[in-house]
């Protein structure tokens, strides 16, 4: 099997036997100026076909490090999961390694084939056929036209798309196009697969048809990249992955380290985002529906009645809400809504007093409503929470619109979405009495 490599010479071997890829001190910088950039590009060009000496280890105006000085040493068989938020370098890299971008500094040794899916289907002529298309992705691959052939009933198994498989891929919805660019990659038998993001894609079926297929192909020696936000996918599907930050190496470990890792600094980087904007201990209600009860502050406490900043998982804890009530309320309605921040309107928690059949009977003057948590369930995030203090039918007296807080870890709640209180036990059955066996003896 043949190896390839990109970038200036350094060495022309792989540092161990057992290797499939090697990524030596690699960096790649680009511009943000567009009419810089191309300036920039017809110089490289020129200084290339002249034979002079590019100065790629260093930065010109407006220029920036998407990735720099990148080291990875991959295994025959090993998954490694790339982690980061938009921008850190990870799809760059990736271009790299699959030979897409060339580096600026550094190497790139590859031992065998290697199969990009940087996005499923984009190879795709929309004029042809499935079929042709099929041939056609492959053949760039590296597939032989026989192979191909050979192969060709597996990929449409794979992808599930016979009835259409002779029709232009124009008229593929974007599921169908997914199962056949994933199922052409797959086919490819490549040593080297790169995934950047592409499991976001179609249906949940097919998307856990897809990780099957990804665990047996690991387990017959192909090694993988896998880049997505998804915590959970890496943490199933690979053994060690890489923390990117501002196209800097911030981790490389296990993939359960690198996650924990990534979601504090997650954390810490949405609190940046939104500083400012967070609420603090004491929240005013947003605004006075009625004159019979306004909400004055909203905090929380832990266990020993003491204010806290934030919730922890796994933690117990009382949301307080301080009334002022003006009017004798015989039967007041307070509803909690939390979802995530910046998640849209997806609610992870609902509770209401109605629900769980505890009337508040509210009588006039200050009033503090405490909702007590056993345990905080949700996971390390930030989160926005509505409180609505009400009475049937639909006469709402306030509200908190968003009233916002953080979950910190207490826990390692990498592979869940919510803390479960628990406890182990060992029942050791006792063995069933047995009757006696008697010999006969003659």
């Amino acid at each position: 099997m043949g190896s390839s490599s990109v970038g200036p010479a350094v060495s022309d071997s792989l540092p161990s036997s057992d290797s499939i890829l090697s990524v030596q001190n690699v960096s790649k910088k680009f511009c943000r100026n567009l009419k810089r950039s191309y300036l920039y590009g017809l110089q490289d060009i020129f200084s290339e076909v002249a034979g002079l000496e590019r100065q790629s280890d260093r930065l010109r105006d407006q220029e920036f490090w998407a990735v720099q000085n990148i080291s990875l040493e991959v295994k025959r068989g090993e998954s490694i999961g790339l982690v980061g938020v938009n921008g850190s370098g990870k799809s760059t890299l990736l271009r790299m390694i699959s030979g897409l971008m060339k580096p600026d500094t550094g190497r790139i040794v590859v031992r065998g084939r290697v199969a990009a899916l940087i996005a499923l289907g984009a190879g795709f002529n929309p004029l042809l056929s499935g079929r042709e298309n099929v041939f056609i992705n492959m053949a760039i691959l590296g597939v032989s036209r026989k192979d191909i052939s050979d192969r060709f009933d597996d990929v449409v198994n794979f992808s599930e798309i016979w009835e259409a498989i002779d029709a232009p891929v124009r008229t593929y919805s974007s599921g169908m196009r997914a199962r056949l660019g994933f199922a052409c990659a797959i086919y490819t038998q490549p040593d080297v697969l790169l995934l950047d993001e592409v499991l976001a894609v179609g249906d949940a079926m097919f998307r856990a048809k897809c990780y099957r297929r990804l665990a047996e192909m690991r387990e017959q020696g192909t090694s993988f990249f896998l880049v997505s936000h998804n915590s959970n996918a890496v943490l199933n599907l690979c053994n060690t992955a890489v923390f990117l930050q501002k196209g800097q190496m911030i981790l490389h470990d296990t993939a359960e380290q690198v996650i924990s890792r990534y979601e504090e600094a997650l954390l810490d980087y949405k609190a940046d985002a939104n500083k400012g904007a967070a609420a603090a201990v004491t929240a005013k209600g947003d605004s006075t529906l009625a004159t019979e009860l306004t909400i004055d502050k909203v905090f929380f406490i832990d266990k020993t009645g003491a204010p806290i900043d934030a919730l922890k998982s796994g933690a117990s804890a009382s949301i307080c809400i301080c009334c002022s009530v003006q009017e004798p309320i015989d039967d007041a309605i307070v509803i909690v809504m939390i979802r995530e921040l910046n998640s849209g309107t997806d609610c992870v928690l609902h509770i209401s007093s109605e629900r769980d059949k505890q009337p508040l009977p509210l009588s006039p003057g200050p009033a503090e409503i405490r909702l007590n948590l056993p345990y905080c369930g949700l996971s390390p995030n930030l989160y926005v929470m509505k409180i609505t203090v009400a009475r049937r039918p639909f006469y709402v007296f306030d509200m908190v619109e968003s009233f916002r807080f953080e979950v910190r870890k207490s826990k390692n709640m990498n592979q869940c979405q919510f803390y479960q209180p628990r406890e182990w036990q060992l029942h050791t059955a006792e063995p069933a009495p047995c009757e006696p066996v008697s010999a006969d003896v003659s």
